[in-house]
């Protein structure tokens, strides 16, 4: 029996749903997540937060684990939070400046 190959649109979907309570809008569209890996069974993912004092830092990245290990084929999850290069507004997407208010 063959895993499960882990869909990487559906890794993004499933970050989509964490979202920052203190900005109320999702990761992806904060411009938060740097990037993605897949390597069997594994995701990991690269990302930052707004600020490094952020309080919801453990909040967020637990987020992503528990979005992550619902995906059919996900067996880990790894969170690398860098703070290079820091997040600036200009990651963010249309849809995230829309939702925030932030031009």
């Amino acid at each position: 029996m063959n895993p499960a190959t882990i869909d990487e649109t559906a890794v993004w979907a499933a970050l989509r749903q964490v979202v920052d309570p203190e900005i109320d809008c999702n990761i992806v569209d904060l411009g938060l997540v740097y990037g993605v890996a897949i390597q069997g069974a594994k995701v990991t993912v690269t990302m930052t937060l707004t600020t490094p004092g952020c309080p919801m830092h453990e909040s967020i990245a637990g987020g992503v684990g528990s979005a992550l290990l619902n995906l059919e084929g996900v067996d880990d999850v790894e969170v690398n939070i860098v703070w290079d290069p820091p997040w600036t507004p200009a990651r963010m997407s249309d849809y995230g400046r829309e939702r925030t208010g932030i031009g």
